[in-house]
């Protein structure tokens, strides 16, 4: 059986149960289709230290070998999409196609970014007050929006700054396998230019934009994002 592994997004709650939809419609098609929680997220224990992309590269390797998975197609999402680079670069032998979908990865660091991990530092000072938790989560919906830094905990607090300062621009030019982009038109998270430089650096890959979605198609357009799959996987 053809099988789908799927590498989820950083998000808080864990966007696995978000790829539910996507999963059904490709089971339909007769993939088998494997989605789990990468280590720190969901029901996967944190790591022992902070880690880092490569790091989670290698456990994807560790979870193929340990479940017999020798050749696969390789989907990643945003943080996901970033492993899955690191790991087709790697090891393109167990990566029959690959998809990255509003990948993460290209970092340009700004004022405005460097401001926000000032804040949050500063706010976490105060973690011994009452109320605190309370201020967090106003902070997280007002100030800081879409940054997940002040919803990590522990070890992942150092694994998600690892994670957003790491640059793996100059890998894509590596990447030897069959390549699909799929990006929504309006990522205000990972712009579309990122698209357009991936597409540029891989080798013969595609580019597929959903008009009108922003990062996340797999819950804003499961259908589309499950229908330009199927083709990828079938036609190419």
């Amino acid at each position: 059986m053809n099988t789908i592994l799927i590498l989820h997004g950083w998000g808080w709650p864990v966007s696995v149960h978000q790829w539910i939809r996507v999963k059904e419609l490709l089971e339909k098609e007769k993939f088998k289709v494997i989605v789990p929680d990468l280590p720190g997220f969901g029901e996967a224990p944190p790591p022992t230290q902070p880690w880092t992309i490569s790091d989670y590269a290698e456990w994807v390797k560790d979870f193929c070998e340990k479940n017999e998975i020798s050749q696969f197609f390789l989907l990643g999402h945003s943080f996901g999409g970033s492993v899955a680079a690191k790991f087709s670069v790697k090891y393109p032998e167990k990566v029959r196609k690959l998809i990255l979908v509003d990948s993460a990865g290209i970092r340009r660091k700004r004022l405005k970014k460097e401001l926000l991990k000032a804040t949050a530092h500063i706010i976490n000072i105060f973690s011994f007050l009452p109320g605190y938790n309370l201020v967090r989560k106003i902070a997280y919906k007002t100030i800081f929006r879409r940054s997940d830094y002040l919803l990590s905990v522990g070890i992942m607090k150092d694994t998600y700054l690892n994670v957003i300062k790491e640059d793996i621009s100059d890998i894509f030019s590596q990447i030897v396998v069959p390549t699909l982009l799929v990006w929504g038109g309006k990522d205000g998270i990972t712009p579309l230019q990122h698209a357009y430089f991936m597409r540029d650096k891989i080798s013969g890959a595609k580019l597929e934009i959903i008009p009108d979605i922003k990062h996340n198609p797999h819950f804003e357009a499961p259908e589309k994002l499950a229908e330009i799959i199927i083709k990828f996987l079938k036609n190419y």
